[in-house]
């Protein structure tokens, strides 16, 4: 089951200002910007680890600020799908055997669209194979930007160095 981490990074962004005076040309007007991705990793440093290695070939001098867990219970990643991630909220209607209520227990799942109506489509569409009753109750957009699944091709090599050096010579 992956574990997915949203980190927020900052960086300064030069701005195409054309009312910046002729004399302040050597100062350059700079923005904050702060961006949001989602990455399945092990630990927090793991995550941290993967940030820089997702980030760090299109975004010069950015700062990691934060990272935090998200507990998500899937993530519908649809090829050409949109750009646009939804936060969806479905709740699972189960009968209590106990005391003979029903109780509804909450699933968060992120699902790429263009509209929330798409993206409430797309939930309810993969929702529908489930074998309990279930009601979508809040399509919410994110900021997340992209997301960096686990690829187990990325792995490290972690084979004794005996061996790498032996196939280098």
């Amino acid at each position: 089951m992956p574990n997915w981490f949203l980190g927020k990074i900052r960086y300064q962004q030069p701005v195409d200002d054309a009312t910046v005076g002729t004399r302040n040309e050597e100062f350059i007007k700079q923005k904050n910007v702060t961006e949001a991705y989602l990455v399945d990793a092990v630990s927090y440093t793991d995550a941290e680890g993967r940030l820089y290695q997702e980030i760090a070939a299109n975004t010069p001098e950015f700062e990691i600020t934060n990272i935090s867990r998200m507990k998500l219970a899937d993530v519908l990643m649809i090829e050409d799908g949109g750009e646009t991630w939804f936060k969806v909220k479905a709740l699972f209607i189960l009968d209590d055997e106990k005391t003979g209520k029903q109780k509804k227990t909450p699933s968060v799942m992120l699902v790429n669209a263009e509209t929330p109506k798409q993206a409430y489509e797309r939930v309810e569409v993969s929702l529908k194979s489930s074998l309990d009753p279930f009601e979508i109750t809040d399509v919410n957009i994110t900021k997340i930007l992209d997301i960096f699944p686990y690829n187990e091709e990325e792995q490290r090599n972690l084979r004794p160095l005996a061996e790498v050096v032996s196939e280098q010579e």
